[in-house]
């Protein structure tokens, strides 16, 4: 009985990068996931894209979070932000008019 205890609450959890926070307590997260081709040896990289529910809305685009699997919140979202790992720190680009050009 004590190992199901020890697997009971046990959820997924992935690392990615905010691509967009322009919906209502909703993130959208890019995953990357890196791997060797079984064939051809080749590393190769891919993306998937998973819907996080951010109640504070503390994330912003190109931050680093991590995200928890939870039950289903909505139709496309089944995560939940836990924690803000790093801040975008890049500068707002800055448009050519303001710019002085």
């Amino acid at each position: 009985m004590p190992e199901t205890n020890l697997n009971r609450n046990h959820r997924k959890e992935r690392v990615g990068e905010v691509i967009s926070d322009k919906m209502t307590k909703t993130i959208v997260v890019r995953v990357e996931r890196r791997f060797q081709h079984p064939r051809f040896k080749k590393v190769i990289t891919r993306y998937h894209k998973f819907y996080a529910h951010d109640e504070k809305k503390e994330a912003k685009v190109g931050d680093r979070v991590l995200i928890q699997e939870t039950r289903p919140l909505s139709k496309l979202k089944s995560w939940r932000l836990v924690e803000v790992i790093d801040r975008n720190v890049a500068p707002a680009p800055v448009p050519a008019a303001v710019a002085g050009v």
